[in-house]
């Protein structure tokens, strides 16, 4: 998809990324994927990934959700697309019986997240990681990309987006889906 003026939109653009990310996974390419876990050299596979975003500023955001992506993949045979937003996902962190808002960790977790200014990608990391261990499902690779690209944007308020759909009461999100009022 592109922008009247011809540009690519980030949304397609990482929906691309997230595609060939899952064929790595797929395609069982375990060495491409270790190249995207390596945070100290630029490796051929960490450039091809930035070689999806719309242009040069952009291509930090690009190689760092796929070095998450790589993290949370790290021995698995199946490719997970993952959905909804990080806050969203960190509800599903913990055990069970005490996940998101109810895990003290998880809940100091995404404080530190979104109280940021900057992109908070140590905390990210770390989420993606917990995730994985907690074996729940990570978020959307292609909305992650999409967030993180307008995180300084003040009118997208990304970093409120993810505190609200983490902290919002479970009854609260069932009532306003069965109404038909979608986010």
């Amino acid at each position: 998809m592109t922008t009247p003026d011809g540009a690519e939109t980030v949304e397609s653009s990482a929906d691309r990324m997230t595609t060939w990310l899952m064929a790595l996974v797929r395609n069982r390419q375990y060495g491409e994927l270790a190249q995207l876990r390596r945070v100290t050299a630029g490796t051929t596979a960490r450039y091809q990934a930035g070689w999806f975003a719309p242009d040069r500023d952009r291509r930090e955001i690009y190689e760092q959700v796929a070095f998450l992506f790589a993290v949370y993949h790290r021995g698995v045979g199946q490719p997970a697309a993952g959905y909804g937003s990080f806050g969203a996902a960190a509800r599903r962190i913990g055990r069970p019986g005490a996940r998101g808002p109810e895990d003290p960790g998880a809940t100091r977790l995404v404080d530190r997240i979104v109280s940021g200014r900057r992109i908070p990608w140590r905390h990210l990391q770390h989420g993606i990681a917990r995730l994985r261990a907690c074996e729940q499902k990570p978020p959307s690779w292609t909305g992650l990309v999409a967030d993180l690209d307008q995180w300084n944007d003040r009118k997208a308020r990304v970093a409120d987006h993810w505190a609200i759909d983490f902290h919002e009461p479970p009854d609260l999100r069932r009532t306003i889906r069965q109404k038909g009022i979608s986010k």
